[in-house]
């Protein structure tokens, strides 16, 4: 827990300016690193998708101590025993997936807080240093940790102006792919219909004085996403631009394809580019 990278992030939100940050799913705690080095206000460790074990994680959140990087870790699902564990070892806070009805956010709150208002245990790790700072960390952690709700499915729809009054909450992500495949469109990031459904329930949010936030797709949607009034962007997932600047080169030198699903390199298809030479 790092009070005051949190609470700068919070006097940013507050002023109505961008927080920039990373997805991060792969293992390798220097991505992290690199995030914290390039200034990025956070970055979200995927432990939810992917290989990412406890190992990985307690790595990622060691390469941000003692920074102004606030590091988050979105947990598989709401778990009190996830929420703590993650928080234990260093976490700023705890993203938590397809967050559907209030009294599941609620429940999410409690999770991350310690009793009475909640039930997190107090443990000897990271977050109290080993126990030589319990009390100080004890007394100051329920209001320093943010717990961010996941909105992915449609049936969180109806639920989303209530969840704004839940107390603990700052800011509230999208998760555009799986609220598509709620919504009958799977496969697509964002299915018919479904863009403007999500900006229908960010200006709800933010009519409630919260946050929004949403990963990028580009650096054109970056922009884009900040004038649709999302103030918690995410520049990409570390995979996924190491993939965008990839396909970037490739492209220059006539290499450009897709991979195949199946992983069978027989299968993937080139990208055929009529206007570009083969640079030698």
């Amino acid at each position: 827990m790092k009070v005051k990278a949190l609470q700068n992030l919070r006097k940013k939100l507050s002023k109505n300016e961008p927080i920039y940050g990373l997805w991060v799913t792969l293992e390798s705690a220097s991505i992290t690193e690199m995030a914290v080095a390039l200034g990025l206000d956070w970055v979200v460790i995927d432990a939810e998708h992917g290989h990412l074990d406890w190992k990985d994680i307690n790595s990622h959140i060691r390469a941000a101590l003692r920074s102004d990087t606030v590091v988050l870790v979105r947990i598989a699902e709401r778990s009190t025993t996830l929420s703590k564990r993650a928080l234990d070892i260093g976490a700023d806070g705890i993203v938590i997936p397809w967050m559907e009805k209030v009294e599941e956010v609620e429940e999410a709150v409690r999770d991350c807080l310690y009793p009475p208002e909640g039930r997190r245990g107090i443990g000897g790790e990271r977050a109290t240093a080993w126990g030589q700072c319990l009390n100080e960390h004890a007394n100051e952690a329920n209001e320093n940790v943010l717990v961010v709700p996941l909105i992915e499915s449609i049936n969180a729809i109806p639920n989303v102006a209530k969840m704004c009054n839940v107390k603990g909450i700052d800011l509230f992500f999208f998760g555009p792919a799986d609220f598509s495949a709620s919504a009958g469109f799977r496969g697509q990031w964002e299915g018919p219909g479904v863009s403007e459904q999500i900006l229908q329930l960010k200006d709800t949010i933010n009519a409630a004085g919260k946050h929004c936030g949403v990963v990028s797709t580009s650096n054109q949607n970056l922009k884009e996403r900040y004038d649709q009034g999302f103030r918690m962007l995410a520049l990409g997932a570390d995979s996924g631009l190491l993939l965008r600047s990839l396909h970037q080169s490739l492209k220059e030198v006539n290499r450009d394809q897709m991979p195949a699903t199946s992983l069978d390199p027989a299968d993937g298809q080139k990208l055929k580019d009529p206007g570009s030479e083969v640079k030698k």
